[in-house]
C-alpha cells in the first residue's frame, strides 16, 4: 500500500510579537484549561515557568513571555501565585550553559537572574521557593560557599519586601527515612537561613512538597512533621501535592488533603496535578475530553466542603446551637422567628482559641 502525505499552498511567514502572542492566547484558550483552573483554585504554582533554564535558556537572552501571559491569566481571575523557583540546588536543573561557569562567573550570572526575576514579579507574588530542594542538593554551596542559600534568601526578601520566602522540599511528610529532609534537619536548615546576618528580615515560610508514593501513606508521620515545624510558629505549605496512580489512588490523596488541611500551621495546600491535555500524568484530574477522573471528583468535593458560603440553621428550644467551623473569618446573623428581630457579629475561628461559647442577645 502506498500512502502520499501532501500540503498544499503552505508560505512561512515572520509574526510581529503581537500575532504571536494573539495566536498564544487562542491557543490556550480554546481548550478547557483556563476554565478548569479559574472555576475552581485560589492559588497556583506554575510548573517549569519561572525556572532559570525557562527563562534564559541562552545566556544574556532573557524571555518571560510565557510566565507574564500566565501571571497575567491568574491575576485577571483572582487566583494567588506561589513563584517556583529564583533557583534550583539540583545540578541536573541548571540553564546548560550555567554548568560551565567559574565561581566568579556563576555568582555574577545567579545576581543577575535573582534581579531580574524577583523584581519582575515584586508583590504580584504570595511566596518565592527561593532556593529548591536546598536539603537534598548543595550545586550553589559546593560553588559559592556553604552560606550561599541563606544569602540569597536575604538579597530576595530586600528585592520584594513584602512576600514570603520558602524553603520547598521533598519527602519531609511523605517518608520518615529520608535523613536529608527530616523535620529535624529542615528546621536546621531554616534557622541557619533565618539567622543569615543582613539588612532584611526575613519573612520565611515552610514548603513541604508532598509527593506521596503508591500505598497507604503515612498519616501519623505527616501528623508528628506538620507538629514539628509548627513549633517554629512560620506558615507551612503543601506545595506539590500528588499521589503515585493506584487503585487506592483517589481515596489517599483525600486522606492526606483531609490531613493537611486540619493542621492548624497549614496555610495552603498547592496540588501537583492537572487535566490530561496539560501534560499531567500522575495525578490527574481530567481526561483528554474534560471529564473528571475519580481524582477530580475528589478534589472537587473537598472544595466544595471547604470554601462554603453560607451556612443556615436552627437552634434547640433553649436558644443553642453547637457548630463546628473551619479557621478563618465569620459573619453571624442570628434571627428570632416571630418578632422577626435579629443581631450581628464578627468572630474568627483560631487554632488559638479551638473552642468557644458565644452568646448573642436579642429583642424577642
Amino acid at each position: 500500500m502506498k500512502v502520499e502525505i501532501w500540503v498544499d499552498s503552505v508560505s512561512l511567514q515572520p509574526f510581529t510579537k503581537k500575532q504571536w502572542r494573539s495566536h498564544q492566547d487562542q491557543s490556550i484558550n480554546k481548550h478547557g484549561v483556563p476554565k478548569l483552573v479559574a472555576s475552581r483554585f485560589k492559588a497556583t504554582t506554575f510548573t517549569n515557568e519561572m525556572k532559570w533554564y525557562s527563562t534564559e535558556y541562552r545566556q544574556g537572552q532573557e524571555n518571560y513571555t510565557i510566565p507574564d501571559a500566565m501571571v497575567e491569566f491568574a491575576q485577571k481571575n483572582g487566583i494567588s501565585i506561589r513563584g517556583h523557583n529564583v533557583f534550583w540546588d539540583n545540578p541536573k536543573f541548571q540553564p546548560s550553559w550555567v554548568q560551565s561557569l567559574s565561581p566568579d562567573e556563576l555568582r555574577n550570572a545567579a545576581v543577575k537572574r535573582i534581579n531580574s526575576v524577583v523584581s519582575r514579579y515584586r508583590g504580584k507574588l504570595i511566596a518565592w521557593d527561593v532556593v529548591n530542594e536546598n536539603l537534598h542538593f548543595s550545586f550553589f554551596e559546593d560553588k559559592l560557599g556553604k552560606t550561599a542559600s541563606a544569602m540569597y534568601y536575604q538579597i530576595a526578601q530586600q528585592l520584594d519586601p513584602t512576600t514570603t520566602m520558602f524553603m520547598n522540599e521533598y519527602n519531609t511528610i511523605e517518608y520518615s527515612g529520608d535523613e536529608f529532609s527530616s523535620p529535624f534537619n529542615y528546621q536546621k536548615k531554616l534557622e541557619e537561613i533565618t539567622s543569615f546576618p543582613g539588612k532584611a528580615k526575613l519573612s520565611a515560610g515552610i514548603g513541604l512538597q508532598g509527593h506521596f508514593t503508591s500505598g497507604q501513606p503515612n498519616l501519623a508521620y505527616m501528623r508528628s512533621a506538620l507538629d514539628m515545624l509548627g513549633t517554629t510558629g512560620l506558615p507551612i505549605w503543601l506545595t506539590e501535592v500528588s499521589v503515585q496512580q493506584d487503585t487506592n489512588q483517589a481515596q489517599y490523596l483525600e486522606k492526606i488533603s483531609r490531613e493537611g488541611y486540619a493542621h492548624p500551621a497549614v496555610k495552603g495546600i498547592i496540588m501537583f496535578a492537572g487535566p490530561e491535555l496539560a501534560g499531567f500524568k500522575e495525578t490527574i484530574l481530567a481526561d483528554l475530553n474534560f471529564k473528571n477522573t475519580p481524582v477530580g471528583d475528589v478534589v472537587d468535593k473537598l472544595i466544595k466542603e471547604w470554601n462554603f458560603r453560607t451556612l443556615e440553621t436552627r437552634t434547640d428550644g433553649k436558644g443553642i446551637i453547637d457548630v463546628s467551623l473551619f479557621h478563618g473569618d465569620y459573619d453571624v446573623i442570628v434571627k428570632h422567628p416571630v418578632t422577626n428581630s435579629s443581631a450581628t457579629l464578627s468572630l474568627s475561628v483560631t487554632n488559638e482559641k479551638p473552642q468557644a461559647t458565644i452568646n448573642v442577645p436579642i429583642h424577642t
